[in-house]
């Protein structure tokens, strides 16, 4: 784990910021790509704002059930660690890459929550465990055995039109994905709590009648 990992209080930049921000202040810091391309949805889970270190894996068309079957899988779900946010890239064949039992092992684990480019199955499940986020492009029964299988862990992984690299702290909401490489992260995050808190003040100007050109003028922010 690395100091960036230490210094940054996950659970309160959950409360306090959100993608939009996050997205904002990589903009001004010349990072204008930090965001994934439209596809993912939120499936099941808690509709707040995740945020989390990026674990990520690659789960690639099979034509047989593997001598090992879920081995790839198990192996990746089993080292996720507190903090991490789970992305697999399953875009390679529509079967679903996801779904209840892995979510439960995960939630076990202390990660956060995933992110699937690729189908999830057992919504309701998930659902009911409340407390851990899934997104997806969407959902299907077809389970994975034998038709995909995780066979890589902790390299860059490429989804929904970005390159995600392990250890980037990511930021998820029904806006869609923010990231933001883990060697900058903390820098980052500061900014995007400050953001906030301004937003937070114009907002309550606006509330009371203000107008938008003064808050702008006194902010910065819209």
């Amino acid at each position: 784990m690395s100091e960036n990992h230490e210094a940054i209080d996950l659970d309160g930049l959950s409360a306090t910021t959100y993608s939009a921000v996050f997205s904002d202040v990589c903009d001004a810091a010349g990072r204008r790509e930090q965001t994934f391309e439209p596809g993912l949805r939120l499936l099941a889970g808690n509709s707040g704002v995740l945020v989390g270190w990026a674990r990520t894996a690659v789960s690639r068309p099979v034509s047989d059930i593997p001598d090992r079957p879920y081995g790839g899988e198990i192996d990746f779900i089993d080292s996720l660690r507190p903090g991490d946010v789970a992305i697999v890239d399953c875009s390679g064949r529509p079967a679903a890459a996801w779904g209840e039992l892995f979510s439960t092992a995960s939630v076990g684990r202390g990660a956060r929550g995933a992110i699937i480019d690729g189908y999830v199955r057992d919504i309701d499940k998930i659902e009911a465990l409340g407390r851990f986020p899934v997104y997806g492009r969407g959902a299907r029964p077809t389970d994975s055995l034998g038709r995909v299988s995780i066979q890589e862990q902790d390299t860059p992984v490429s989804v929904y039109g970005r390159t995600v690299h392990p250890g980037d702290l990511v930021i998820c909401d029904r806006d869609g994905v923010t990231f933001v490489p883990g060697a900058i992260a903390l820098e980052i995050a500061e900014k995007a709590r400050e953001k906030a808190s301004k937003e937070n003040s114009a907002r309550e100007l606006l509330l009371n009648g203000g107008y938008l050109r003064d808050v702008w003028e006194r902010f910065r922010v819209l």
